[in-house]
């Protein structure tokens, strides 16, 4: 009977303790970049995809472009760019917008930043699987993300170089 109030201390206690583990581990990976973004930026909500003339919203993980006219919001890339290689294209790191509407500079964007536009080189924060080589590039903490169309093994078939061969 002496034991009863220490075991209910101890179930208790343990209750707290898997809560607080469970409130951290889900708070985690929100808004985290991924893993083809160009290291080196921990405060960035958007990139701008010159390539592809298209955003990247880091926080909700989708990408907004424009479609008949009005701008789209979406986990995927957009259909004619699917075997655009994200790895490889060039990000730019937004700055210049106010709350949730960075296409709000599109022409400014489109402009300063045209298809095929390099600026300084980037790294990205993940790897990708070099073309006839057999390393991986950049850190190890690389987990693949679904939704990134062709730039993950495991999509249709794809090789990690977004251009659909095997």
């Amino acid at each position: 009977m002496k034991n009863i109030p220490s075991i209910l201390v101890g179930i208790l206690f343990m209750t707290y303790s898997f809560t607080l583990q469970a409130q951290v581990s889900v708070n985690v990976n929100i808004g985290a970049a991924p893993a083809w973004g160009p290291s080196g930026y921990t405060a960035v909500d958007y990139y701008y995809l010159p390539d592809i003339e298209a955003y990247y919203d880091v926080r909700a993980t989708e990408f907004i472009f424009l479609s008949n006219g009005g701008w789209i919001r979406s986990r995927n890339i957009p259909n004619q760019y699917r075997n655009y290689n994200l790895y490889n294209g060039y990000k730019v790191v937004l700055n210049d917008y106010r709350g949730t509407t960075p296409y709000i500079n599109f022409k400014t964007h489109k402009t300063k930043y045209y298809k095929g536009y390099k600026g300084k080189p980037q790294k990205n924060i993940g790897v990708y699987k070099v073309k006839n080589a057999n390393s991986y590039k950049a850190n190890k903490n690389y987990k693949s993300e679904p939704g990134n169309n062709g730039n993950n093994k495991k999509d249709k078939g794809n090789n990690g170089h977004g251009n659909g061969k095997n």
